[in-house]
């Protein structure tokens, strides 16, 4: 993105930089402001002009764009939008080359952009723009760009690292927005017990499979080739076949016994309905590991580090990282792909800007049959990531253990405007469902204020006043109960665990790396949580001081009070 306007007085501003930004719109005086957002010649078609400030003037919107023309080989090209849902939240929203601010509107949401940004003030703008006022798309081709520029940057210049400090400021743009939706999730994470359940084998390498004689057997091979302490099997699922894959499959099924060869009935299953086929199978293992059909496992150890992964991150999902190369294994730009923007703290509320979490991509099957794939070809991934994250932390791993082929029958490979469109659309509804169900979640807290102003109905108050201070005393009947308990080393020896015996009404999240949070059912506040360590170690605040800050900083509405013995 450009973004570099001319202001009457020929002065060159860059948008990006909060600074100029700010410093062009202070000198804006017109109710409107047309933007430029790339430097490639523009030409307006006949009255357009007029016809989006009159949208604009009748709809009150915040800002306007519209679909255009682009010449290509000496060519007119027609080249449309999307239109912007509350889940397009991608910084590399393809706008177009114009677009158009009601200036009043702009001039207030400027004031909430935060004057550090280098690079993300224009994307911080639209965001603050589109809670005030809202972003409308209108679908006429009001003009034509000279000559057509690439469209929103490359596909993986989200984890290029030579962009990773403007990576940065996005994160914090997009994050700011999502706490002012009501979108943002704290780093609070449901438990889960990765032992549960007999399986026929630890784990399953998946393989959905359609039309690629060229590359499945390397792919099959690579996965072969791991070398575990675990049993492991191989599930392929071939989407009805209509080239040699079907006969390359079933000759290595028959020659080893790990292989299982699934032939679905259905013939309307996208990459998604052949995941679903394979999971829900009695023969997948505990952990479903993923494996595209062109694609290779970087060495024979990465299985093994996968399922470790899991048990040592204590994570539902797994992702790697991965290695860009051609057909002949040769790295290709931007090469290596880890994804090492994610934090445990804020990676999956970052994961609402960016258009994917990275490969291979590891499940708890158990989970995993309960959330289920949507029957799609592209972006059936993304949707059970934003899903699990929702809930559960996401593992990841940071070295390469996978390479990823890039050759021309690629599912993704070069899409035109309207394949392009119909994934980045699909991905903004999966963004937008995504946001309805986390501004839910948000409300859990809620419910827990509600049960507590329920259990405080049976407090007793009573106000004093003393030296000009309001005094309030609590006579509180269900904590009276643990405030006369016996505290001699008896009767403390022979007490249940606080720990291991909570009553079955109080809720609980865990908070990485080894709290609980917990919703104490004998409250002394509209809000009271407990934070216990889960592990059964002395109650010392010697070595938590790090703990008890991350603390403030996620759940900066609370205060906390370290509860020591004898305190």
């Amino acid at each position: 993105m450009t973004a570099r306007v001319s202001h009457s007085n020929s002065e060159e501003y860059n948008l990006l930089n909060a600074i100029q930004l700010k410093k062009f719109i202070a000198g804006l005086q017109t109710d409107y402001v047309f933007v430029y957002l790339r430097s490639c010649p523009v030409k307006w078609g006949p009255y357009a002009p007029e016809r989006l400030l009159q949208i604009a003037r009748n709809t009150q919107a915040g800002m306007l764009y519209s679909d255009r023309y682009q010449m290509k080989d000496g060519g007119r090209a027609a080249c449309p939008v999307l239109d912007y849902q509350e889940g397009s939240l991608r910084d590399d929203f393809d706008f177009g080359a114009v677009v158009l601010f009601r200036t009043s509107v702009l001039k207030q949401a400027v004031l909430q952009v935060d004057d550090c940004y280098r690079y993300a003030a224009l994307y911080a703008l639209r965001l603050q723009v589109s809670r005030m006022a809202g972003i409308l798309h209108v679908g006429e081709y009001l003009y034509t760009e000279y000559p057509a520029e690439k469209q929103g940057g490359g596909a993986f210049d989200y984890v290029d690292p030579k962009n990773r400090e403007m990576q940065i400021e996005m994160e914090a743009a997009c994050t700011q927005h999502l706490k002012a939706i009501g979108g943002w999730l704290r780093p609070v994470f449901r438990n889960l017990d990765l032992t549960a359940g007999v399986f026929p084998v630890e784990a399953s390498v998946i393989i959905p499979v359609r039309n690629r004689e060229k590359t499945i057997e390397a792919a099959v091979r690579s996965a072969l080739m791991q070398k575990t302490d675990f049993p492991f099997n191989v599930i392929l699922v071939d989407n009805h076949s209509t080239d040699n894959t079907t006969l390359i499959v079933q000759k290595i099924a028959a020659d080893d016994s790990r292989v299982l060869h699934i032939l679905p009935q259905s013939e309307e299953l996208g990459i998604g309905g052949c995941w679903n086929e394979a999971v829900l199978h009695p023969q997948c293992g505990r952990f479903a590991v993923q494996l595209d059909s062109d694609d290779l496992y970087s060495d024979e150890n990465v299985l093994s580090r996968i399922v470790r992964a899991f048990y040592e991150q204590n994570t539902p999902m797994v992702i790697g990282a991965y290695r860009m190369v051609n057909f002949n294994l040769e790295e290709i730009p931007p090469g290596i792909i880890d994804h090492k923007e994610w934090t445990l703290e804020n990676g999956r509320n970052n994961a609402l800007r960016i258009n994917g979490l990275g490969a291979p991509r590891a499940f708890y099957t158990p989970l995993l049959r309960e959330i289920g794939f949507p029957n799609v070809n592209y972006g059936e991934d993304y949707a059970v990531g934003l899903a699990i994250s929702r809930d559960y932390p996401i593992g990841r791993i940071y070295e390469p253990v996978y390479l990823c082929r890039r050759w021309d029958d690629n599912s993704d490979a070069r899409p035109g405007i309207h394949r392009l469109n119909a994934y980045n659309h699909y991905k903004d509804s999966l963004r937008t469902q995504e946001l309805l169900a986390r501004k839910l979640k948000g409300e859990e807290f809620s419910s827990w204020v509600e049960q507590n102003r329920v259990d405080l109905q049976q407090v007793e108050w009573k106000t004093l006043l003393f030296e000009g201070f309001e005094i309030k005393i609590q006579f509180n009947p269900e904590r009276v109960r643990s405030s006369i308990a016996p505290v001699d080393a008896k009767s403390i020896e022979q007490r249940p665990c606080f720990l291991c015996n909570r009553p079955p009404e109080q809720s609980s999240r865990s908070y990485p790396p080894q709290y609980l949070i917990l919703n104490n059912p004998y409250p002394i506040f509209p809000l009271h949580l407990t934070l216990p360590d889960v592990r059964h170690v002395p109650q010392r605040i010697s070595g938590r001081i790090r703990d008890l800050l991350r603390l403030a900083q996620d759940l900066p509405e609370y205060t906390l009070l370290y509860n020591g013995p004898q305190s």
